[in-house]
């Protein structure tokens, strides 16, 4: 196939299923990286690295994981903890994972990037494209601002989440988010 290599950036399994399972049916020519140092918890970021995993082992998909650096993405988002959602924390943590993907993705031979983080309602896609476009912008290589939200894939992504028993998540994965989350529900 002619087609140039993509790396797409996943956060989770729920959110990326039906992104992978579409450019898997269209025969594209990617891999799926894991780069979520924002999970709070070293047994949250598990269940979603094994998630993700499968659903890639599944569809016969490439898959990366980068190390796990929690470390990183507290010094990334410092100062911005009370921050509400979709604010300059989201734009912080977005941008750390974005570079680090087109990082990779420049050194080892991957056309463009892209990724999933603006897939949730409960995201801003145009926040996410923007950190990426910076990302794209500092490191020398094309991100992809391909909508994920449409063309039927989040009927796609229900189906496959009931489909395979997905674990899915409450919330993104940051300690800030998961206590919001917390005091919405009490």
């Amino acid at each position: 196939m002619s087609e140039e290599k993509l790396l797409l950036l996943s956060c989770c399994a729920p959110c990326s299923c039906g992104v992978i399972k579409k450019l898997a049916l269209q025969e594209r020519s990617f891999s799926v990286l894991f780069y979520n140092p924002n999970i709070d918890q070293a047994q949250e970021y598990q269940k979603r690295l094994l998630e993700n995993k499968r659903v890639c082992e599944k569809l016969g998909v490439p898959f990366v994981e980068l190390p796990y650096e929690p470390e990183v993405w507290q010094e990334a988002v410092k100062g911005l903890e009370c921050e509400p959602e979709r604010g300059k924390r989201c734009s912080a943590c977005f941008y750390l994972r974005l570079l680090r993907t087109a990082q990779y993705a420049k050194e080892n031979g991957f056309a463009a990037f892209s990724s999933v983080l603006g897939i949730s309602r409960h995201k801003d896609l145009a926040q996410v494209n923007e950190q990426g476009r910076k990302a794209a912008e500092k490191v020398g290589i094309p991100y992809d601002e391909t909508n994920w939200r449409k063309g039927g894939l989040e009927e796609l992504r229900r189906a496959l989440n009931k489909e395979m028993q997905l674990y899915n998540q409450t919330y993104c994965g940051c300690i800030y988010s998961r206590r919001g989350r917390n005091e919405k529900v009490s």
